[in-house]
């Protein structure tokens, strides 16, 4: 783990049941987030994902590339273009700084329409340990 390094992407398809689930994993039950008509209403062409949603599948492409040995130190994103139904986002990473076992690591996401995410996220990974320890 290096500055510099990148992440290579990661396409997650954005279904109505990752929408949804994500929705009520999170208890958010606002109606934009799993009633299409509701959501038309308030001005959006469907439901779209929540901020939780987002937030997890930052964590989940940063612990995927890093492994199961990684932890989550912080995680802080900002929501731009939103997720709907039929989308594919594209997350991207790249290492921005390293001490000793923890990495910044910068990450974004986009869909057809824009940047849906921006996000920097901490992480720590334990060094191997030494056979002369």
């Amino acid at each position: 783990m290096r500055a510099g390094d990148r992440l290579p992407p990661l396409e997650v398809a954005i279904t109505r049941t990752l929408i949804v689930a994500g929705a009520l994993a999170s208890r958010d039950y606002q109606d934009v987030h799993h009633d299409p008509e509701l959501a038309r209403r308030r001005g959006s062409p469907d439901v779209f994902m929540n901020i939780l949603t987002t937030n997890g599948l930052v964590g989940r492409y940063v612990t995927d590339h890093f492994g199961p040995t990684a932890v989550l130190r912080k995680v802080a994103v900002r929501l731009g273009a939103p997720n709907h139904p039929g989308d594919t986002m594209v997350l991207r990473g790249s290492v921005e700084e390293v001490d000793g076992d923890t990495a910044v690591v910068e990450v974004t996401g986009d869909n057809d329409i824009g940047r849906h995410v921006t996000g920097t996220v901490t992480v720590t990974v334990p060094l191997p340990a030494r056979e002369d320890a």
